[in-house]
Parts: structure tokens; sequence; C-alpha cells
């Protein structure tokens, strides 16, 4: 190698080791192999070399680029690895340190999820009228899902676009991530005695994505078993509920018939709603709108005689809600999509102090 190809790679070699950061490794990089780089320049001179140097003197430059591009390369593992393990030190958490004895205070404070949050307030009010959480799994089989709960074979639900299937088990049943909390009622009934009085809230499942929906999102049913139940226990049962819900002791409740497989009769309930400004309540000059808010029904007697009950001796009522939909609806929150995001600002505004109890509504 000539003796000027040899100065220009220590050269290049000490300004490499002398590099400190990444920035500068750069700017030895494009100073040397660069578009106007020591070295790309002697390549673009090449031709101005005597014919016969000319071979050996190609085949020098093109070895030094080569150690060059390997010495750079080399540099930047060096400087990567010591910019991570400052990053480490700097990161650092001692998890040796005893936890703190009370949440931090201002803007860092963490919050409670308006969707945990309102758990915590249905268990409150429900638990304040006798009913006990029940929980179940998340993956069921076809027949807590569906066949208990009478829902027939030709049901949309059923359907692959519908539904999430997991591979089928030995005996040829494809389990399902739950489209409703239903099979965890039919869990209880089939192992408790009635009468039953339960609330259950959890996570559930649908092939359905959009701005209004999403693949996973909660809900709370409703199950009381008893004897002599009637339509008078839910419809006080549900409005008394949703006045201290929404704290509005007047709110405007209203039923109207539906159809579900599992109830007979089956009914959706409507809140006072003023479509105009998206508040709660009674309308001034009582020109209401209404907003459908839940599903609700008498326990068919079929689900009941599939649990072992005898439908001639006892009756029950049911209900099932979306807790994103009353979350929404409470809070002003005007879009789903956030609940799921882990956008600490957005937990900020809308999440509940962690020390804060969920408040029962007085006369509940």
């Amino acid at each position: 190698m000539t003796d000027d190809l040899a100065s220009l790679q220590a050269e290049t070699e000490a300004a490499l080791a002398a590099a400190g950061d990444l920035r500068a490794l750069d700017a030895v990089r494009v100073g040397t192999l660069g578009k106007s780089g020591t070295l790309t320049a002697l390549l673009k001179g090449l031709g101005q070399v005597p014919a016969e140097q000319r071979k050996e003197r190609g085949a020098a430059l093109n070895r030094l680029k080569g150690a060059l591009e390997a010495a750079i390369e080399s540099r930047r593992v060096e400087l990567d690895a010591a910019a991570l393990e400052a990053r480490l030190l700097a990161e650092r958490m001692d998890v040796t340190l005893p936890p703190r004895p009370f949440p931090p205070a201002g803007p860092e404070a963490g919050a409670i999820h308006p969707i945990g949050r309102t758990v915590e307030e249905l268990t409150a009010i429900f638990g304040a009228m006798g009913f006990g959480v029940a929980e179940g799994p998340d993956i069921e089989g076809d027949w807590f899902n569906f066949g208990a709960l009478n829902i027939p074979d030709h049901h949309p639900a059923r359907q692959d676009h519908d539904t999430f299937y997991l591979p089928a088990g030995p005996d040829g049943r494809r389990p399902v991530l739950r489209t409703h909390t239903s099979p965890v009622q039919i869990r209880t009934m089939l192992s408790q005695e009635p009468p039953l009085r339960v609330i259950v809230p959890g996570r559930t499942y649908r092939a359905d994505h959009d701005a209004t929906h999403s693949p996973m999102f909660h809900q709370v049913e409703g199950l009381v078993i008893d004897r002599g139940i009637t339509l008078a226990h839910l419809k006080g049962c549900l409005i008394d509920f949703l006045r201290a819900f929404f704290g509005i002791s007047d709110l405007p409740v209203r039923f109207r018939a539906s159809y579900f497989p599992f109830t007979e009769p089956s009914m959706e309930v409507d809140i006072g709603w003023n479509r105009k400004t998206g508040e709660l309540g009674k309308a001034k000059g009582g020109d209401n709108d209404w907003l459908e808010i839940l599903g609700s029904g008498m326990v068919h007697p079929k689900v009941l005689a599939n649990c072992g009950i005898d439908p001639r001796e006892w009756q029950g009522f049911a209900f099932g809600m979306g807790i994103e939909r009353i979350t929404m609806l409470k809070h002003g929150i005007p879009d789903l999509r956030p609940f799921y995001e882990s956008d600490v600002r957005w937990l900020r505004h809308y999440g509940a102090p962690v020390l804060s109890p969920a408040n029962l509504v007085e006369g509940v």
C-alpha cells in the first residue's frame, strides 16, 4: 500500500476512536466515504493514474475501502452498546425499595380506569340490592355459550363471521370465546340451588370492530331466580339501578317488547335522552327522546329446565348491558377506541382517584 493510503487509514482510524457518539461517527464516515469524501475522491481519480500502476492502485483502494467500512461498523456497534448501557443505568429501578405508602400527588398520579370504576359502582349498587358477583372462564363450550341458552343452530351468533372459535377438541366440538357473560348464569344455576341473585361482569368477544364496536368488550348481566318473581320485580330493580347509576332521581325509563332466545317475554330498556344535547334525563317540556340502554326479560322456561330447575316452581328475570356503553353515557366519552389505547392523558382525564370509594346513591 502506498504511503498516502496508509496515512489516510491511520487518520481515519484515529478519528473513529475519537468519535464519542453516533453523530461524530457519521461525520467521519461522510468525510471519508461520502460523495465528497477523501477516499471517494481517490477512487474517482483512479483514471488519472498511469496504466501500468492503475491495477495495483485500484486493488489497494478497494482494500482500504473494505477495511475502513469494517472499522466504521465495528465502532458503530461499540457506540450503540455504550449508549444502551448508559440508558439502562439512567433508567434503572431499584426493585428492592419498599412501596410508597401513598400514591404520588400531582399530574403523575395514577387513576382507576373508567371501566374498572364502573364495575366497582355496579357491584356496589347491586350489592346493596342483595346481589352477589359470579365469574367464569372466557373460553366456553358450545353448550354453555349457546345450547343451554336456547340459542338454535341457525342463530347468526353461531356463525364463524360473528364469533371467535378455537380449534376443535377431542370430542370434535370447537370451544368459543364467550360472546356474552350468560354462560356464567348457566354455571351458577347448575352449581347452586335457588333462590339466586347474582351479577356477572366480565370480558366478552365478538368478531366486530369499528368506531362503535370492539372485538373485546365488557358486559354485566344479572340473574334473579326465586318463587313468585314477576315483571314488576324486574322493572323495579332496573329502574332503581339506572337512576342510582346515572345519579338522576327522576330519570325516565321505558320498557319495550323485544325478543331474545333465552327470555320470554323479553324487553328492551330505554332511558330519557336529549338528542340535540346528548344529556340524559327528562327534557324540558316533556318532549323526550329515548336511548336504548340494555336488554332484559323473564328467564325462558327451557333455560331453567336445561339447568335442572323446575320452571313450574321457580321463576326469574335476567338483564344485560355493555359496560363501555353505560360508562360513555355517564362520563360523556364520545369514542369507544380510547378505552383500549393506554393513553395516560385520557386516563387522567376520565379516570377516578385511586383511593376514592365507589359511592352509593342514598335510597338504593
